[in-house]
């Protein structure tokens, strides 16, 4: 028996040796592809701890953070080589992309508020490898109905690629509570608190409320808005920590990224550490087991509305996993999901993967549930039509209301993506049609080149990615409704207004969808 143990046991170390060894090997020869790390890869700023988070006042943070960027602005900017001193190198201070250049460097943290006194608070977070530039357009809106906004630089962003090397999804959430404790300072505990969040900013508001469901020193926040939040990761995020284990070798220092890609966007990384990935799969398996855990305790019955927006197709984030992994727990309290469906009126069919066809089906629950669903696409029964329509399913119905929208789906825009929902179409950095007021030195959402392969320094998925939101105005819509009922009343809720042009079976709604002629999906 032991002689057949030592066996097993030589058995399992050489697999494991194999395993290993495969990964260098492969990873290796990825990293060939990889250019030199720079000085934006190397060097770390120090960051708040998680205990001076929660001792900090909203002051001592933005101290801090001044601190941080004048430290990049010596160590990165200050000694950046000849060679790097290029146009759109974002940490050259004559580049046209340098941030501090700006009228709003919209990296750093920032607080709004508005003219008279506040009629209640939002806090603000932003995605990962992202700044708070991406909720701007909704802060304005907060500050315009009479909201204040505290929008925070969560740890490791707004900086440099490097400073997500070590970061933790626990220093995210110690920056958060931070944030809320400003949002309550400047509007006291009787007005409502709002949290918007972006992708991994989405987590970190869920698990906020959560947190706030099982300690009363938090406060609790009275509605979230999700945009395409990460309550689930792709597989591929899953296993991105492998990638990172060559890292343990000096001379394979790059396997501890994803991605090494030259930083032409003010306001976002484009490098990724593959830190960047564990950290946002870590915060999302505690998430998930923490919903489940109250939900199974009755506790999730006094958590806050939750509106989320969120693209059918996201190769980010897990979209299934909104649906399983959070609001297939909520309560009857007056939740909406939106989805914006694929372009399913114009001919992509050969290009598309077949599994785009029936991504809907297999998204719409088969029975009523407590929230509220509503879907954003194009009228299936008119063929070859570019007219969109919002069809809502209430809480626990079985019919849909129709209701006809008068924004079409943009003919050479196949759907949205994870990075499109927080911008509308004429943002600055990211709109198709920016508007001609602002400039940050590149207008990314109108690349659209095309030539020979292999000839760019970024992969064409980095430039035909949809980069704003064509149902923008609709989603503000709906953001400018729930600021009107800042305070929904306890328990079950009236879900968000939607006109009614039709009804329509929820059956047939989906046979709609799923039985249209091939070449028209």
């Amino acid at each position: 028996m032991l002689h057949l143990l030592r066996k097993v046991s030589k058995l399992v170390i050489l697999i494991v040796v194999v395993i290993g060894l495969t990964v260098l090997g492969v990873r290796a020869f990825e990293l060939r592809s990889f250019p030199e790390l720079e000085l934006w890869h190397t060097y770390v700023p120090k960051e708040l701890s998680i205990a001076e988070f929660d001792q900090a006042k909203w002051q001592d943070f933005t101290q801090a953070e001044t601190q941080i960027f004048q430290a990049v602005l010596s160590e990165v900017t200050g000694k950046l080589p000849e060679a790097a001193q290029t146009k759109f190198n974002r940490y050259h201070a004559k580049a046209s992309v340098y941030p501090p250049s700006f009228k709003t460097d919209w990296n750093r943290s920032y607080v709004l508020e508005p003219a008279g006194k506040p009629k209640g608070a939002v806090v603000l977070l932003h995605g990962l490898t992202d700044s708070p530039y991406s909720l701007r357009h909704i802060a304005q809106r907060y500050v315009a109905n009479g909201f204040a906004v505290v929008a925070i630089r969560l740890p490791g962003h707004g900086t440099v690629p490097a400073g997500l090397t070590n970061v933790s999804w626990e220093e995210w959430m110690a920056a958060t509570r931070l944030a809320v404790r400003e949002a309550k300072r400047i509007a006291p505990a009787e007005l409502p608190l709002h949290i918007v969040g972006f992708s991994n900013g989405g987590a970190l508001a869920v698990k906020y409320a959560a947190d706030a469901l099982e300690n009363p020193a938090l406060a609790r926040p009275d509605r979230l808005i999700l945009l395409s939040p990460m309550i689930g990761v792709t597989r591929f995020a899953r296993f991105a920590g492998v990638a990172g284990w060559p890292a343990i070798l000096p001379s394979f220092a790059k396997a501890a990224w994803l991605s090494v890609v030259p930083e032409f966007n003010p306001f976002k990384y484009n490098s990724f550490p593959v830190n960047g990935a564990r950290q946002s799969f870590r915060l999302t398996e505690a998430l998930q087991e923490q919903i489940a855990l109250l939900a199974q305790n009755g506790k999730l019955k006094d958590i806050a509305p939750i509106t989320t927006f969120q693209s059918l197709l996201d190769f980010t984030v897990s979209t299934p996993a909104i649906v399983s992994g959070l609001y297939a727990h909520l309560p009857d309290n007056g939740s909406e999901l939106m989805l914006f469906d694929a372009n399913r009126s114009i001919n992509f069919n050969p290009l598309l993967r077949p599994s785009t066809e029936t991504a809907l089906s297999r998204m719409m629950p088969s029975t009523p549930k407590q929230y509220q669903i509503t879907v954003i696409g194009n009228d299936a029964a008119e063929k070859d039509s570019l007219n969109t329509i919002a069809r809502t399913f209430a809480p626990g119905a079985t019919t849909a209301t129709q209701r006809a929208l008068d924004i079409p789906y943009p003919a050479d825009i196949f759907s949205l993506s994870h990075v499109a929902v927080p911008f509308p179409m004429d943002d600055a950095l990211y709109g198709v049609n920016p508007v001609k007021d602002e400039y940050f030195g590149i207008h990314l959402g109108t690349l659209a080149p095309r030539g020979e392969r292999g000839a760019l320094i970024v992969s064409m998925d980095f430039i035909t990615r949809m980069s704003a939101n064509p149902f923008y105005p609709l989603m503000i819509e709906r953001i400018d409704s729930g600021i009107q009922q800042p305070k929904p009343p306890k328990g079950k809720s009236t879900p968000l207004a939607t006109p009614v042009d039709s009804q329509l079976d929820a059956k047939d709604f989906l046979q709609l969808i799923d039985q249209q002629p091939a070449d028209q999906i």
